[in-house]
């Protein structure tokens, strides 16, 4: 009887001790991407158009070391006026390219009315690059 207590006390030890040195502690994490927004610097494109028509602006935007890239281009608020910045997204690894070029990305802009519209991209933190656009 005490060798078969003896025998289920070294198994449950044994297996205690295998579940405990099989936790997590050894994954690896995976570095994750970070975005921040990058301002812009300049917009070239069409100051006409016609309703319904897809025009095409090329957006000139800085970022903060050469490893950023274009992430997306999302609505931001400065104060009461609404416009558009771009996104940047950067690894996670430290980047030893440090001098950064200017980057450029394509936003798109369609209109169903006719109008007097304005563009406009965040160039700092107090205020927007603007280009106007009449759809005729």
């Amino acid at each position: 009887m005490k060798s078969f207590s003896l025998k289920s006390s070294l198994v449950v030890l044994f297996l205690s001790i295998a579940f405990v040195s099989c936790n997590s502690d050894d994954d690896v994490e995976t570095p994750v991407e970070t975005s921040k927004a990058a301002l812009a610097t300049e917009i070239k494109g069409p100051a006409t158009g016609k309703v319904n028509d897809e025009l095409s602006y090329e957006v000139t935007y800085v970022v903060d070391n050469a490893c950023g890239e274009f992430d997306k281009i999302s609505e931001v608020t400065i104060g009461a006026v609404k416009g558009l910045q771009v996104v940047a997204k950067y690894p996670a690894e430290v980047c030893t390219q440090q001098v950064p070029e200017p980057k450029k990305t394509v936003y798109k802009f369609k209109s169903a009315a006719k109008g007097t519209f304005e563009i406009k991209f965040k160039k700092s933190e107090t205020e927007f690059l603007t280009q106007k656009v009449v759809i005729e």
